[in-house]
């Protein structure tokens, strides 16, 4: 076969991944079609290791050139295709087909955004946040909204209480119950009195206008509008997801597909850099013992 693994997707966890099969002495390929959702990230400060902070296209670059160090090759490109071939697998980018008999999956997921103009602008001014996890603590003491319906949003809401008594919930339900508005006073916070029906960028924030022509400016803005996790490749071969559709997984990082591996986002709820490094390790490591051994 072309390679002992193809590696589908080149974010932290699929970079990681190819450092330690590099390191293993495998012959790896990334297929990267350029999307991780870490190139949206302005700055990361809870990556270890860096006090100062980090933007994810630049861990990116400086993962892709330890990759690359150790012998990863990686091809730019959508993988279209995943089928079984033999006893490895196919993949298909563009009008190619590479073999290999173990694939790891590292396509994470994409967050569906709200309909505005300027989106990526805000996201890099980060007036416009994915993840509290992640970056709450950098809203501390700001006006904050959590945008989605009044079931989805409301867990981030009281999350954020712990960053700034300033928190709304701007909800996308046509109806609110009382009980809601009640329910969320008394962990203090706000419910919007309608959905917005207009949402646009100002200077230092976001501005939502309500249906009935309120206007609430805030300096950041939470969607929780849900998100298409990128498992259909194994998916189609059989695979096994949970409730939210993440890959499940073993403790190893197997897929209920024998010889897929998936790390990073695609099986996980916490989406974390260090969570994908630390999938990243175990599936390498497993993936290396599951191979015949090399004799130098």
């Amino acid at each position: 076969m072309d390679f002992d693994c193809v590696i589908i997707g080149g974010g932290p966890a699929g970079l990681t991944a190819a450092t330690y099969l590099g390191r293993f002495r495998r012959k790896v390929l990334i297929v990267d079609a350029g999307d991780s959702r870490a190139r949206q990230i302005p700055e990361s400060h809870n990556y270890p290791g860096f006090a100062e902070g980090i933007s994810g296209p630049g861990l990116l670059r400086e993962l892709d050139r330890q990759a690359r160090q150790y012998g990863a090759e990686i091809l730019h490109g959508t993988a279209t295709d995943l089928a079984r071939q033999g006893d490895g697998f196919a993949v298909a980018v563009g009008g190619r087909k590479i073999t290999a008999p173990r694939v790891l999956l590292a396509t994470g997921l994409k967050d569906i955004s709200p309909d505005m103009p300027g989106l990526p602008q805000a996201v890099a001014q980060t007036s416009i946040r994915y993840c509290p996890v992640c970056d709450a603590y950098e809203a501390t003491d700001k006006t904050i909204a959590v945008y989605g319906s009044i079931e989805d949003a409301e867990p981030k809401a009281a999350f954020m209480r712990t960053y700034s008594s300033h928190v709304t919930l701007l909800p996308t339900d046509s109806k609110i119950e009382p009980r809601a508005r009640d329910r969320l006073a008394a962990i203090g916070v706000t419910l919007a009195a309608s959905a917005p029906r207009d949402l646009r960028p100002v200077d230092g924030g976001i501005c939502a206008t309500l249906q009935d022509g309120e206007e609430l400016r805030v300096d950041v803005l939470y969607p929780v509008l849900g998100s298409e996790v990128r498992s259909a490749l194994v998916v189609n071969l059989g695979g096994r997801c949970n409730d939210v559709g993440c890959l499940i997984v073993d403790d190893k990082q197997r897929t209920t597909v024998s010889n897929i591996f998936a790390a990073g986002d695609v099986v996980s709820d916490l989406h974390q850099l260090s969570v994908a490094a630390g999938h990243a390790a175990i599936a390498a490591t497993a993936i290396h013992a599951s191979l015949p051994n090399q004799m130098r």
